[in-house]
């Protein structure tokens, strides 16, 4: 009878700099104390889609027009889909036009009757945040507002995982029903970025003119902080002043939701201090890449004495500066490896530890084939074994 192996749980510790982690979901982090004005607030690495900072984020709240992020979402989809290309043209209707131009709202100044291309209507709602290009689009793609808003909700809860959100129109009109989170937010930003690079780039643009009147990008994160590219502004006397912004330098790009903020030049300053501070306070660090070797195992009874583990993907981290030098990264197993072992076998984990940082963990693979050894190999085995011990 072939001896048992003696199971023991092998720790292979080692501090690696530079580093990071992303793959498994995000990860917690605190930089210095940090607080807003505003009534709710988040802040994400949209690498690693790690949380920086957040306040009331699951809060449901009034998103005034940043709401029309969902109306722009669902074209950008439907160009994609290439059911609507940007030179695709859209009745501006009797309905469309009456419901905005006593309001006192944001518009885009669609005449009555007229047509206008998706392309001009798209940069209508990103740029000059126009209500009345919101239901012009809204009409074209579901007959009526209505009936755009329901499937905007429909594809918000199923499709994006936006579990807290109800649209009741294109534009964040005032509606009582009319509800979203800043998380909510944040999980849509990330779709239009990732989803859609060939049009997210609108809204970077600075200035936008239609029927011969100029209109200037609302975001002022697109006038004042560098590598600023999106997104979008929202007011109502209900929700406050609040701001939907992304902001890319070199590799990492930070996502901010912000709301209920009391004036206009406090969001335009809350936006730029909370995004230098993630900025500054936190960054990214490479652990791993796909296929790296992490450390050997031993292995029991089979054709190779050792198996190397490596990283099964890439493996990113976000954190705070001050905490990189004291992180560890522990490579944690039972061993030896009883074989057969199969390329790709989940063996052990990674373990990532960091003051202040809550501990990650991420499988840790074989990295090779090892077969058991035959009859007689296995003999030989229960001999040394038996001889020496576990280290024979």
């Amino acid at each position: 009878m072939t001896p048992l192996p003696i199971r023991r749980s092998l720790i292979a510790a080692f501090v690696i700099v530079p580093m990071t982690l992303a793959a498994a979901g995000a990860l917690a982090a605190s930089g210095e104390t940090l607080d807003t004005p505003a009534k709710q607030a988040l802040i994400l690495d949209y690498n690693t889609n790690t949380v920086l900072f957040e306040k009331n984020a699951d809060e449901l709240m009034v998103p005034s027009s940043m709401s029309k992020l969902m109306t722009i979402y669902m074209v950008f989809k439907k160009l994609k889909e290439g059911s609507w290309t940007m030179t695709d043209q859209l009745p501006v209707t009797e309905t469309a036009w009456k419901k905005h131009y006593k309001s006192g709202g944001s518009l885009m100044f669609l005449p009555v009757h007229s047509m206008a291309t998706v392309g001009d209507l798209l940069r209508g709602v990103i740029i000059d945040s126009g209500n009345d290009a919101c239901s012009v689009l809204a009409e074209g793609y579901a007959g009526s507002e209505d009936a755009f808003a329901e499937e905007e909700t429909r594809t918000a809860r199923n499709d994006l995982g936006m579990t807290n959100s109800t649209f009741r129109n294109a534009s964040g009109w005032p509606d009582p029903d009319h509800r979203t989170t800043a998380r909510d937010l944040a999980i849509l930003t990330r779709h239009l970025i990732n989803d859609f690079p060939e049009y997210y780039p609108i809204f970077a643009e600075r200035s936008f003119v239609y029927n011969n009147i100029k209109q200037d990008n609302r975001n002022p994160l697109v006038w004042t902080t560098q590598g600023a590219d999106g997104l979008k502004t929202g007011h109502t006397e209900e929700g406050g002043y609040g701001l939907v912004g992304s902001v890319k330098r070199g590799d990492r790009r930070i996502i901010m939701v912000i709301n209920g903020l009391d004036k206009q030049k406090q969001r335009w300053d809350e936006s730029q201090r909370l995004i230098e501070w993630a900025f500054r306070e936190f960054d990214d660090y490479t652990l791993f890449k796909p296929g790296d070797a992490v450390t050997d195992a031993d292995v029991w009874l089979g054709d190779a004495a050792t198996v190397p583990l490596v990283a099964g993907q890439k493996l990113e981290v976000t954190m705070p500066r001050r905490a990189r030098r004291d992180m560890k990264v522990t490579a944690v197993y039972d061993g030896p490896i009883a074989a057969p072992i199969r390329k790709g076998d989940v063996v052990g984990k990674l373990v990532v530890t960091a003051p202040g940082v809550p501990t990650a963990e991420l499988p840790l693979a074989a990295g090779a084939d090892v077969a058991k050894l035959g009859f007689a190999g296995r003999i030989s085995a229960a001999v040394k074994y038996l001889l020496w011990g576990p280290k024979g």
